[in-house]
């Protein structure tokens, strides 16, 4: 046997060689990864950034009882932290997509190997990307188009970005993060997002078969969709309860049981301004937040983004009072007074138009087409050049379209000019509940449904208030001194000169009592127009207009003796907040819609404190209010205690316009000042009668339904105690019966509950 000459060894050429190609190979690998570290293929995320990604966070409005009310968003995206997820969905997120994550670190090797082995037997099972490379791809999207070599490139750093994660966060902290990040269709971006969309419920909810629909909708949001495609979605769904079996998430008997759960979407709603409750309130509040963003800077100098910061807002609406509300204005608009209106006008080929019958045709052309000229469908035309001709024939063109009625949506074919023509028949609603020591609003509701009636009635609108601004007139009689809730005053016809010499009279509709003498308590129960004459002639417009400011009446008001009346045009917000004053002893709170806001992290960059003066002394106040209950105990307001068994003390107020056009109710409670507001969009649609367009019809009973709900409601813990007594000495009386009962004449009409039009 020979040998090889020395240092000619094929095997230690060998061994020499791999290991140099494997030593270059491993030193290129080491490059690549190092010149990826330090960015020579590209930027990298920092730290920083990888602390704060550049997702869009949606602004979530919170009721003061931590039900979220609704978003501000670009992306519909809101985070959760590990502890907010159901076991359910880690469980099935870990079954369907990355079983062994809680043992790789951020790069799952024998997910590699497989994909690496599927590519060469060309018999694929799955992929490689573990739910950290996923996250990072989500953090950092990759831009569209690239090329072979930067999607390379691209996939590397992805690793990279994956081992930071790995290495700066816990296991828990990235499946929270990834939740957060992943699309689920239907605008819904994050799992809270898509939990309350799909489900109505928060993210820690959910059951096995809605954790394993979520899970399964990640892969693919459109083409496994519940409403997309239901089919599609039941069996990726199943897919998923069999591996979370497999795996040993649950008991192959509770996987073939749940499998057999059909996929349920009765609580499935896209979250948009339209949706939801408070939506008025919501559309009121993204005004006010645009205007705080614009004068409120993040620590970067740059002012606040209210769709994509991620803002908490943080409200006084209490979430169980709102609902108490819109569903009042619903049952009585729905069930009692809209039926009404319709029955009232039947037959009417004007209707629901009052107008003299030589004006009828001309009124009824001009606000029809100031209708027309306020439509997105004229607007839309105009933008696009049509002439007078084309757009005249767009609106008397049938065109299918989804019209408002108070049993839901009607799908319908008509042509616009006709829906406008229908929605001039419905009555409009608004309401506005605020407790009485803080001034915070708890419930508030604009009008009927945001979805078909944008316009809101509590804070946009400015109505005329009829007899609810009496009380401004009574509050300064009782201020003053002279008078006391039991004065007598004749109850005879008074007439106020004018500044040209003119006389103005107002009328009353009953002659109850006529040339009796009447206590004040009287007058203003049963909405007196005599006895208010006399006072605006005893005082001033002028004093009246004070008192009203002192109140927080913001709203134009002219110095004429008619102002007793109630023709001023006022809000209802201004109103609730004035006639809050009485129950919280004279001193005018505003009504505050927000307690603070935070931003993303949780940090407070905000709080309010309610604005406060004191607009009376608290005895001026206590006379007020007993002077009010007189309303409800035996004036217009009577219906509360006859009809609707509420007989805890109540301070009220009916109010009812010129022609029946506006109908109020104010309503005062130790814990709640609450007004209601019920009209037409056009004051020239109304009831025709009083005794059925008066506000102790038209608004009263949405009060009464409210506070029956909330009386019920023992969690809510309002009050119905009487009202606190002022710690000054008021040595008046306040039971006038003793004056008023048995001294009508002869004859005279009884109070029928009906209120003094003028």
């Amino acid at each position: 046997m020979t040998s090889s000459p020395k240092g000619n060894n094929p095997f230690k050429k060998f061994f020499f060689r791999f290991w140099m190609v494997y030593l270059v190979l491993l030193a290129a690998v080491i490059i690549f990864f190092y010149g990826i570290a330090y960015e020579w293929f590209g930027p990298m995320p920092s730290f920083e950034e990888l602390e704060n990604p550049s997702t869009n966070l949606a602004s979530e409005i919170y009721s003061a009882d931590g039900v979220l009310l609704g978003t501000y968003y670009i992306e519909n995206r809101s985070n959760v932290h590990f502890q907010e997820l159901s076991p359910n969905m880690v469980s099935a997120l870990l079954a369907i997509e990355d079983i062994r994550f809680t043992e790789h670190t951020g790069i799952d090797r024998k997910a590699l190997i497989r994909v690496a082995w599927g590519v060469v037997t060309g018999n694929k099972k799955g992929g490689g990307s573990t739910l950290t490379q996923q996250l990072a791809k989500n953090l950092f999207p990759r831009s569209q188009n690239l090329s072979t070599s930067k999607l390379v490139i691209r996939k590397f750093q992805e690793w990279v970005t994956a081992t930071k994660l790995e290495r700066n966060y816990s296991k828990e902290e990235i499946m929270a993060m990834y939740l957060n990040t992943v699309a689920f269709g239907s605008h819904a971006y994050g799992i809270k997002s898509a939990s309350l969309t799909f489900f109505n419920k928060p993210p820690d909810s959910l059951l096995i078969e809605e954790a394993a629909l979520m899970a399964g909708v990640v892969n693919a949001p459109t083409w496994y969709s519940p409403v997309r495609n239901p089919e599609r979605a039941l069996q990726r769904r199943n897919l998923v309860i069999t591996k979370m079996a497999e795996y040993g998430f649950i008991t192959a008997q509770v996987a073939d049981s749940v499998k057999r759960i059909p996929i349920d979407m009765d609580n499935y709603g896209i979250m948009d301004h339209n949706a939801g409750q408070a939506n008025y309130f919501r559309e009121f509040l993204r005004a006010q937040m645009h205007t705080w963003c614009a004068n409120h800077f993040k620590a970067d100098g740059t002012p606040y983004n209210l769709y994509k910061d991620g803002l908490k807002i943080y409200t006084t609406i209490h979430s169980k009072m709102q609902q108490y509300a819109e569903e009042s204005v619903r049952e009585h608009l729905g069930l009692d007074l809209q039926p009404a209106f319709h029955k009232h006008w039947k037959g009417y080929p004007n209707a629901p138009f009052v107008f003299p019958p030589q004006d009828m045709r001309t009124e009824v052309e001009k606000i029809m087409q100031q209708a027309i000229r306020r439509s997105d469908r004229y607007r839309l035309l105009k933008a696009e050049g049509a002439g007078a001709d084309e757009i005249n024939q767009s609106f008397r063109t049938p065109v299918r379209m989804r019209v408002f009625s108070w049993n839901g949506p009607v799908d319908t074919v008509m042509t616009p000019l006709d829906s406008i023509r229908y929605y001039k028949h419905f009555l409009m609603s608004s309401l506005l509940s605020v407790e009485s020591k803080t001034g915070f609003v708890r419930a508030y509701v604009g009008g009927n449904d945001y979805s078909f009636f944008k316009y809101d009635h509590a804070t946009q609108a400015r109505r005329q208030v009829g007899s609810t601004f009496k009380p401004f007139l009574y509050t300064l009689a009782m201020q003053e001194g002279e008078y006391s809730p039991c004065y007598k005053v004749p109850n005879i016809k008074y007439s106020v000169q004018l500044w040209d010499g003119t006389f103005w009279e107002p009328r009353n509709s009953s002659d109850e009592r006529i040339g009796e003498e009447v206590t004040l308590k009287w007058a203003l129960a049963n909405s007196n127009n005599w006895i208010s004459a006399y006072l605006i002639k005893r005082f001033s417009p002028e004093s009246v207009i004070q008192m009203a400011r002192n109140m927080g009446v913001t709203a134009p008001i002219d110095p004429v003796p008619a102002i007793a009346l109630g023709t001023p045009d006022i809000s209802l917000y201004e109103m609730v907040g004035a006639m809050n004053t009485f129950s919280n002893k004279g001193v005018y709170v505003k009504p505050v819609f927000v307690t603070r806001i935070e931003d993303k992290n949780g940090n407070v960059i905000d709080r309010y404190v309610p604005e406060k003066n004191e607009a009376m002394d608290e005895v001026t106040a206590f006379k007020m209010i007993q002077l009010m209950k007189g309303v409800v105990e035996s004036g217009t307001g009577i219906r509360l205690r006859f009809k609707y068994k509420l007989n805890n003390p109540i301070a009220g107020k009916t109010g009812t316009t010129q022609n029946q056009s506006d109908g109020w109710f104010m309503g005062i409670t130790p814990d709640l000042t609450t007004g209601v507001w019920v009209g037409a969009e056009d004051r020239s649609v109304h009831f025709r009668t009083i005794s059925l367009g008066q506000g102790a019809n038209m608004a009263l009973p949405i009060w009464a339904l409210y506070m029956k709900k909330i009386y019920n409601d023992p969690s809510l813990k309002v009050s119905q105690g009487d009202f606190e007594k002022p710690l000054a000495d008021v040595s008046i009386e306040f039971d006038c019966d003793k004056y008023d009962k048995n001294q009508r004449r002869p004859g005279a009409t009884r109070n029928t509950g009906l209120e003094d039009d003028f």
